[in-house]
C-alpha cells in the first residue's frame, strides 16, 4: 500500500529526515513512534503529501506520488488518503454530517450519495443521533469520531493519524483506538500513525522507532 524510500528532508541547516525506508501493507495498522524531534510528524506529512522531500521516492497504491503536479496531488489526495489530527479541523459552523459530506463534494459526489455515505459512517461510528450537532454541541471523542467519518467518506486507500488521541482523555483514547482495529478488521483499511500514546502503539500490528531523522528498530 505504501512504499517509501530515501526520504530525506532539511529545513535549512537541519537535517529532518536522514535516508527513511518504510514499507506498509494494505490492511496493517503501522505507529510511528520515538522521542519528540525524531522526525516523526515530518515523515507522516510526507508520506501523506502534505508536504515534499527533499529526495526520495513514495508510491502509494501502486502510484508514484512523488512526481505528481500540485493540482495532480491535490486529486490524488481527495481520492486516495484519509487524515486525522491531533485536534479535529472540524468547520464550527456546519454540523457533523456537513462535516464529514465536505471531502465527497471536493471529490464532485453527489449531494444525495454523499450524505447517504456519510450518514452510513456516523451510524457506524455511534454518531447517528448526533449528525445535526454543530461541533460545539459535540464531546472531545465525538468531535474526533467525526474527524474519522470525515477522513473515510472518500473510501481512501491510506489513511495517516497525527497523535490521533493525543487531545483526548484516556478512556475516549482507548475508544479510539479499539476503533482503528475495528476499522481495519471490518474494511481492511490501512493505517499509518504518529503517537506518544503507548496503548496505541501496542494495539499496532507493527511499531516503527524513530531517533535523530532514521527509522532505527
Amino acid at each position: 500500500m505504501l512504499q517509501a524510500t530515501g526520504i530525506q528532508k532539511k529545513f535549512g541547516a537541519l537535517h529532518i529526515l536522514k535516508g527513511v525506508d518504510l514499507q506498509v501493507n494494505k490492511g496493517e495498522i503501522v505507529a510511528i513512534v520515538g522521542a519528540s524531534g525524531a522526525g516523526k510528524s515530518s515523515l507522516l506529512n510526507i508520506l501523506g503529501t502534505l508536504d515534499k522531500p527533499d529526495s526520495g521516492q513514495i508510491y502509494i497504491a501502486g502510484t508514484d506520488v512523488s512526481h505528481l503536479g500540485n493540482k495532480q496531488l491535490s486529486h490524488f489526495r481527495n481520492q486516495h488518503i484519509g487524515f486525522i489530527f491531533q485536534f479535529h479541523h472540524l468547520l464550527v459552523e456546519f454540523n457533523a454530517l456537513e462535516n464529514v459530506c465536505i471531502p465527497a463534494f471536493i471529490a464532485g459526489t453527489p449531494k444525495a450519495t454523499a450524505e447517504k455515505k456519510a450518514k452510513e459512517l456516523l451510524d457506524i461510528l455511534g454518531l447517528s443521533a448526533r449528525m445535526d450537532h454543530k461541533p460545539a454541541q459535540l464531546s472531545g471523542g465525538e468531535q474526533q469520531r467525526v474527524a474519522i467519518a470525515r477522513a473515510l467518506i472518500n473510501d481512501p486507500a491510506l489513511i495517516f493519524a497525527d497523535e490521533p488521541s493525543g487531545n483526548l482523555d484516556s478512556a475516549n483514547a482507548r475508544d479510539l483506538h479499539e476503533l482503528f482495529v475495528r476499522l481495519r478488521n471490518d474494511f481492511n483499511q490501512t493505517f499509518v500513525t504518529v503517537t506518544h500514546n503507548e496503548d496505541l502503539a501496542n494495539l499496532s500490528d507493527r511499531k516503527v522507532t524513530m531517533k535523530d531523522g532514521l527509522i532505527v528498530e
